[in-house]
């Protein structure tokens, strides 16, 4: 199978010309978003936990705090600097191309570390692995979101997008669940493999951009520039940035320990909780599908997103009070879809608003790698929090904080979007 041309350009520029895709492109473009997810959410979502519950029981929540928490300092440190990168490569391959392929060929020998590591140390190795190698290759699709898909259906497709990182979750969530407990390798041999084949798959059916002309060297001044934007160049930025964040916490700190929160506060043995766990994910992802192409096309035809954020920052709480107090299964369940349907609504306008608000187009990559901090900056402050949080009390995982903790940071979420002015 032969790379499809490449568009040269003179850069730096404006607007750089955009070369016009093939129909592939937004199918494989869908698919590669889907291949991340499922090769990182649904690994450090079920495989990870299900290995900890296993493994060490005693310890298995400061452990998974660990294992997410470097992950975090990981992926923040790497996704603006390899935008940035990619931004400024000169391959004839493309700007962006080199980096999904090196991303997903990086994170798939994350995914065999973890695969065959049985104690704490070296899966936190295999994740910190998997994270730059898939966080290299987001940090180049999220470019092309800006670079390739007209405005006009951007928030179509951002929602699509979003969508399948939620369909990725629950697949690989009933995939992981489906195998042999005694077969923990397949737990993330299966998901990585089909992540690494789709992420990979995107170059090519891309029509990639090649710049032409040499950037200007990249001094220690460029680099630390890299994560940093001026909230008084850029207010709405900074405040997009903190709206996601914010809501990306209030669904971190819970999704991470949904599994222990499964066998401790619901009963269910460690045996079965996968299953639960894949339920749970199910009733999630419906309701985010129902409404998540919903709301973007609503947004696109309105052009209004704001008013999006607010309700779905609305609805999550809710959807947390319900959970949070749940006294069974059943309820707990009708709490996870107003969660879902929430987040749906919220992620089919939130990246379109955020390359609404980006300062230079130009700079895509390293302007998204800083919006992908906004939900990467929470996989090390959640577990930092969680910790604490859940030894409230002293006498077991305090599972009624964490969910406080997360109702706080969704209500906060919903606040940061207010005095955003640029965008409706």
């Amino acid at each position: 199978m032969s790379l499809p041309p490449a568009t040269p350009i003179a850069t730096p520029t404006p607007a750089p010309p955009t070369p016009r895709q093939g129909r592939l492109f937004l199918p494989m473009f869908i698919a590669a978003w889907f291949g991340i997810n499922i090769a990182t959410s649904a690994v450090v979502g079920a495989a990870i936990p299900k290995t900890f519950a296993f493994l060490g029981d005693a310890t298995k929540e400061v452990d998974l705090s660990i294992v997410t928490a470097i992950g975090g300092i990981v992926v923040i440190v790497i996704t603006p600097l390899f935008g940035r990168l990619s931004d400024r490569t000169m391959s004839r391959f493309g700007m962006r191309r080199p980096w999904i392929v090196a991303g997903a060929v990086i994170g798939f020998v994350g995914v065999v570390v973890l695969a065959f590591s049985s104690t704490l140390w070296p899966i936190v190795l295999g994740w910190a692995i998997v994270q730059a190698g898939f966080g290299a290759a987001n940090a180049a699709v999220h470019a092309l979101l800006a670079e390739q898909i007209p405005t006009r259906i951007r928030a179509r497709v951002a929602g699509l997008a979003s969508a399948s990182g939620s369909v990725a979750l629950i697949a690989g969530t009933q995939i992981i669940a489906a195998l042999p407990n005694d077969a923990r390798w397949l737990w993330f041999m299966v998901p990585g493999t089909i992540g690494a084949v789709l992420t990979g798959a995107l170059a090519f059916g891309l029509r990639d951009i090649v710049r032409t002309t040499r950037p200007p060297s990249l001094d220690w001044r460029a680099i630390v520039s890299t994560y940093w934007l001026s909230p008084r160049d850029s207010p709405d930025f900074l405040w997009a940035f903190l709206c996601r964040m914010f809501v990306t916490m209030s669904v971190f700190t819970v999704a991470t320990y949904l599994l222990f929160f499964i066998i401790d506060r619901l009963g269910v043995p460690k045996e079965e909780a996968s299953g639960v766990q894949a339920t749970a994910l199910v009733v999630f992802t419906i309701g985010g599908l129902l409404t998540n192409v919903l709301f973007g096309w609503i947004s696109d035809r309105t052009g209004r997103r704001k008013t999006i954020v607010w309700i779905s920052c609305a609805c999550s709480v809710a959807g947390l009070l319900v959970a949070m107090f749940a006294p069974d299964t059943s309820i707990f369940l009708v709490g996870l879809a107003l969660v879902g349907a929430a987040q749906g609504a919220y992620v089919s306008v939130d990246i379109a608003l955020k390359t609404e608000v980006l300062p230079h187009h130009r700079d895509a990559g390293k302007d998204l790698g800083i919006v992908a901090l906004s939900y990467q900056v929470p996989q090390l402050v959640s577990p930092i929090i969680a910790v604490p949080l859940l030894a409230i009390g002293g006498s077991g995982a305090n599972y009624t904080a964490l969910f406080a903790g997360a109702i706080v940071f969704g209500v906060l979420g919903g606040l940061a979007v207010l005095p955003i002015r640029s965008v409706k």
